[in-house]
Parts: structure tokens; C-alpha cells; sequence
């Protein structure tokens, strides 16, 4: 299953936030629905996709031979598990949704994964392998500030990966961590 997240949309939400002051449950719902217009868009563009909105729609995409693009919204109205804040991104969205579906989770984002310092220092060194309790005291990094506390909570690993590189991404769905350039974030 693919979920998105709100890119620019949810972007344009926190933009507007910092301006108005908005509630933190207004902002978190509209982030969700950003993930939605992205799914949606998205889908769009890859004919062997099929958006889905409940966890059987995307068992029946599934069996249909079509790659699930979650749209969140009505899924997480009623199971979403975490804060309404910033702190929460769809980072941890898709690891609740990952938890309900007992899948692991990989996040393809615009790095390689974890580092030591926050790119593009020259002394930034990628991270291959953290534990969840330790990524706690790193504060922001290319995951939500949210992420490892759930990790920890559902005793559940996941991948952060370069998405650009989309060789990267399916060795780590072919092989695991050994077979690719990431972070693996264990939750133990």
C-alpha cells in the first residue's frame, strides 16, 4: 500500500496555521486531507494504481492485481492514534496504518535516511542502523518528531530511504536493510 503525504498542500495548511492560529485538531485534519489530494493525485498518474479509503478496499486491490493508494481520511477519523500537532506528520499516520495492517513500514523521503548531523553539514554521517528510544533525543530529523514514541509503542521497526532513487526502494522491499543505502529505525 501507498500513502502520501500532504506535501505542498499540507505545507500551505502549517503556512496559513502560523498566520491564523488555527486549532491543533483543525490543522491535523486538514493535514490528512492534503494526504488525500495527494494520494488521489497520484493515482491519477499510475494506471496500475487504485485509491482505497477503508483496509478491505485495499485487500480487494490487492486481489485485483492493482497497488492500493490509501486516501487517510475516513480510515483515520476514527482510529487515528496520535497527537493533533506537528509533531505529527504522515510519517506516523502511515505507521498506524501499517500497525493496523501488521506490515512494516518504509518512508521514502528526499534523503538517504537518519544522519548524524542535519544535512548538508560535511561532517553528517548516515546512521544505518538506531533504535527508536535513541532517535528521541535527536528532535527533528527527516522523520516527525512523533515517529519513534509510536515505534516504541507498537514494538514495530521501519525504513527511511531516499526515494529518488527508486532502486533503493525496491531493494529494501526485495531484501531488507542489507540490500540498500537507508536507516532502519528499530522500535524494540
Amino acid at each position: 500500500m501507498v500513502i502520501c503525504g500532504g506535501g505542498d498542500f499540507a505545507d500551505m495548511v502549517r503556512h496559513h496555521d502560523e498566520r491564523k492560529g488555527f486549532s491543533a485538531s483543525a490543522t491535523h485534519e486538514a493535514a490528512i486531507l492534503c494526504m488525500d489530494i495527494t494520494g488521489r493525485l497520484l493515482s491519477d498518474l499510475v494506471d496500475s494504481s487504485r485509491t482505497v479509503r477503508t483496509l478491505q478496499e485495499c485487500r480487494n486491490a490487492i486481489d485485483d492485481g492493482f497497488t492500493p493508494v490509501l486516501l487517510p481520511s475516513q480510515l483515520l477519523r476514527y482510529t487515528d492514534p496520535a497527537e493533533h500537532s506537528w509533531r505529527v506528520t504522515s510519517d506516523s499516520l502511515s505507521l498506524a496504518v501499517a500497525h493496523m495492517l501488521g506490515a512494516k513500514l518504509l518512508i521514502a523521503t528526499d534523503v538517504d535516511g537518519i544522519y548524524t548531523e542535519r544535512p548538508p553539514a560535511s561532517d553528517a554521517k548516515l546512521i544505518n542502523d538506531i533504535s527508536a528510544k535513541d532517535l528521541l533525543s535527536f528532535g527533528e530529523t527527516s522523520v516527525d518528531e512523533a515517529l519513534p514514541e509510536l515505534l516504541i509503542k507498537f514494538k514495530s521497526d521501519c525504513y527511511v530511504v531516499n526515494g529518488k532513487y527508486p532502486s533503493r526502494v525496491l531493494s529494501i522491499l526485495r531484501a531488507g536493510a542489507s540490500a540498500g543505502i537507508c536507516t532502519v529505525i528499530r522500535g524494540d
